[in-house]
């Protein structure tokens, strides 16, 4: 007999009393892991949305190799490129400057290739299926990758709720904020089904705190490169909303790992360590002193770039590893090297940012 809703329920709490409490990073050690396999936006992009700009919107070849990228939108290397090099591990990379889980739910047009920026589920999850069972004209495999040492992170949200999407109500008639959650989701199970073993799923980083939507007590900026419209709109409204959006996302992430993995059992023999990079972020931005190492007065409300709405008249500042944030949207560099260094530790199954499941 199949379990009733109500009993369903009662297994989940006490699932969720006994293994929220305390959970044993069973399968996580240091140096286990040698390959990285990342997934998103421009938080963790090195040069693949480029790729599609400079080729009309083509994408990269099965099989690229698309190298370091030394100026990304932190203004310099990605913490995924970090995280490869403190954990010495080969990086695949396959975010998108842009994208969204799904353009089935937020879809963003990008006038420089006439086509919505590649997102996770239609692109970037079959580039990579591609490039795993691509061989190279000599034979040799482009991905070594192996179950029991290679982890895949996703790290998406940024632009699903952000001015483009969500906040302005620009998604798919019928969709809301859970259809994003579903397709995180999906797309752990996609790469399960093709061997994938070990995740780390990032949680929404503290968007409220950006400058570009920050109330402008806290830095908050009347308009930017990336939202220009917004001096027409109420700050404080734009601010409460993705402040609660936010929170309420990262209580569902919290909560819906464990329900996967515990209670409905959707996936056998699988480790998926819940990264709370939005804690993380938060702690740099009340506790600057602890995290950056710049020369200037650190700051957590300014930027090193500040453009006009029109992306021109840039202004940068001399001690970029003073402050949090590279522009209006965009974490900094000495940013993306402590996500990348708690990374590690997250991999190494012993960061206090981090919660354990499988």
């Amino acid at each position: 007999m199949s379990l009733s809703w109500s009993l369903r329920m009662l297994v989940a709490n006490l699932a969720f009393a006994t293994g929220l409490t305390e959970r044993s990073p069973h399968g996580w050690s240091d140096g286990q892991f040698k390959t990285l396999v990342t997934f998103g936006d421009s938080y963790t992009d090195e040069n693949r949305l480029g790729y599609f700009v400079n080729n009309n919107g083509s994408a990269p070849p099965v099989g690229w190799d698309q190298g370091i990228g030394f100026t990304t939108a932190s203004g310099g290397l990605s913490w995924a490129r970090y995280a490869s090099i403190y954990s010495k591990s080969t990086l695949y990379n396959y975010a998108v400057s842009g994208a969204v889980c799904s353009n089935q739910i937020t879809p963003r047009q990008l006038a420089a290739i006439n086509a919505p920026f590649p997102d996770i589920a239609g692109y970037e999850l079959p580039a990579f299926i591609a490039d795993s069972k691509y061989r190279r004209p000599n034979g040799t495999k482009f991905f070594t990758g192996k179950p029991d040492s290679t982890v895949y992170a996703i790290w998406i949200g940024t632009n699903d709720l952000g001015n483009g999407g969500f906040l302005a109500d620009n998604q798919i008639k019928g969709k809301t904020v859970a259809d994003y959650i579903d397709c995180v989701y999906e797309q752990v199970s996609r790469l399960y089904d093709n061997g994938a073993r070990y995740f780390v799923l990032l949680n929404l980083a503290p968007l409220n705190l950006l400058p570009q939507y920050a109330l402008p007590e806290d830095g908050g900026l009347p308009a930017t490169q990336f939202f220009p419209t917004k001096a027409s709109q109420n700050a404080t409204a734009i601010n409460g909303r993705m402040h609660a959006t936010v929170a309420a996302l990262n209580q569902v992430y919290k909560y819906r790992t464990p329900y996967e993995v515990d209670v409905q059992e959707t996936w056998d023999d699988i480790h998926i360590a819940s990264f709370d990079v939005n804690s993380l972020m938060t702690d740099i931005y009340n506790r600057p002193a602890k995290y950056l190492n710049g020369t200037a007065p650190l700051n957590v409300e300014g930027v090193v770039k500040l453009c006009d709405t029109t992306g021109a008249n840039c202004t940068t500042q001399s001690s970029p590893d003073s402050y949090e944030w590279f522009d209006p949207l965009h974490p900094s560099e000495q940013t993306s090297r402590v996500v990348a260094s708690e990374f590690v530790n997250v991999m190494g199954g012993k960061s206090k940012f981090a919660t354990y499941w499988g």
